[in-house]
């Protein structure tokens, strides 16, 4: 332990001598998700933007040793490399751009002519940041962890804000004080631009569930901590008969559900599979596409669905449980776009509504109002806008070129 201990303060140390004493190298990018995890989110379509406009540069990503040869298995095209190696050191502390979503360590240090664009990955519900009132977390406090955080946010010269009420959070809760991208997400370019293309939704709806011409229902359901069983073992229970809800559904339709990856096999659709499929590798923005109605509950998954103008259910099934977390949303859920319903008849009767109507008119007000708040940024554009933004970042900058090796 004492000589791991060692390792890593000589590894931050050099780290962070790198990045005080070398200049940067023109072009090169280090791209990461959620701390290490693979490929995805906002840095992604970053990535694929700038990968087209500029196959030249040095595009690299940093990945979880764990992760690295899937990673490498499903993006062989990629430069990708393991988080916290000798090759990261080589890359990280100089690179001219980081294309992040999360938070890097506190302990890092950034190279003053790297410029550092923080995506971040959705619209807040819940309480973020410094806005925590009490932090419960292995090996930190309340202080701490806010003064770790604005250490962090400090670093930011970029902040992408996918609506004004985001960004008035961020400001607050990441202490910001920095450049806000007022660009909307890049993640949901998709959603905007092929949702307007008939044969790319049907190639992805063919890909997922086949020659089904029905209704698609998507549900998904926020993590719950009481999946937990012990160690290594979870089990999600299903708020809802699986007969009852397939009984509800036209012989075409089809229902998906969206679980936590670590829930996925817990979850018996025996008897059921010609129209029921869990959906746990595919990406999210392609269930969304080929969704005619979304299920959830408290998940932020709302407020990118509802760039698609489509109707969705809310089912807060466990409400009472959930009352003191929801008085710390952010969002006011009363006033979610959609019907909101807490147990599984009145579950079943607003499902059945919706395939018997196709939409919840009740409920458009409402829609409006949700749409108006949070998708009027979503342009499709916004992974070109930041494309040019560190074209114009690479070219106003006056830095001593080296090449990458």
């Amino acid at each position: 332990m004492a000589l791991k201990s060692i390792i890593s303060q000589v590894y931050r140390k050099l780290f962070n001598l790198i990045a005080i004493m070398c200049p940067v190298r023109k072009h090169v990018v280090l791209f990461e998700a959620f701390n290490g995890k693979m490929p995805t989110d906002n840095p992604l379509y970053v990535y694929q933007a700038l990968q087209a406009a500029h196959p030249d540069w040095h595009l690299v990503w940093g990945v979880k040793r764990q992760l690295l040869a899937e990673a490498r298995r499903q993006y062989p095209q990629m430069t990708i490399i393991p988080r916290f190696s000798l090759q990261w050191l080589w890359v990280a502390p100089v690179a001219e751009f980081w294309v992040l979503n999360a938070r890097l360590p506190y302990w890092l240090r950034k190279n003053s002519k790297t410029t550092y664009i923080q995506t971040w990955h959705g619209t807040p519900l819940k309480r973020l940041g410094i806005d925590i009132p009490n932090v419960s977390m292995p090996g930190t406090d309340t202080e701490q962890y806010r003064q770790n955080f604005t250490t962090e946010s400090r670093r930011w010269d970029y902040l992408i804000a996918p609506n004004q009420f985001s960004k008035d959070i961020f400001r607050r809760a990441f202490d910001f004080h920095n450049q806000f991208l007022d660009y909307g997400y890049p993640r949901n370019d998709r959603l905007v631009n092929q949702a307007k293309d008939p044969q790319a939704l049907a190639a992805i709806k063919q890909k997922i569930i086949g020659h089904k011409t029905g209704k698609v229902i998507l549900y998904a359901p926020t993590w719950r901590d009481d999946y937990f069983i012990r160690k290594g073992m979870y089990k999600m229970n299903l708020p809802f008969s699986l007969s009852k809800v397939v009984n509800a559904l036209g012989k075409d339709d089809v229902l998906i559900i969206r679980p936590h990856y670590l829930v996925a096999e817990s979850i018996n659709i025996h008897g059921f599979e010609a129209q029921v499929k869990v959906c746990v590798d595919e990406d999210i923005d392609d269930l969304y596409l080929i969704s005619d109605l979304l299920i959830t509950d408290y998940s932020s998954v709302m407020f990118d669905y509802a760039i698609l103008n489509r109707p969705m259910l809310f089912y807060p099934y466990d409400l009472a449980h959930y009352q003191g977390d929801i008085r710390g949303f952010y969002f006011d859920y009363d006033k979610v776009p959609g019907p909101v319903v807490t147990n599984e008849l009145d579950f079943v009767s607003a499902l059945e509504q919706f395939l018997s109507q196709g939409n919840y008119p009740a409920y458009a007000a409402k829609m409006t109002a949700f749409r108006q708040q949070f998708t009027t940024w979503e342009k499709g554009t916004a992974s070109e806008r930041v494309v040019a933004l560190m074209e114009a970042e690479a070219n106003k900058k006056a830095v001593k070129v080296t090449e990458p090796s």
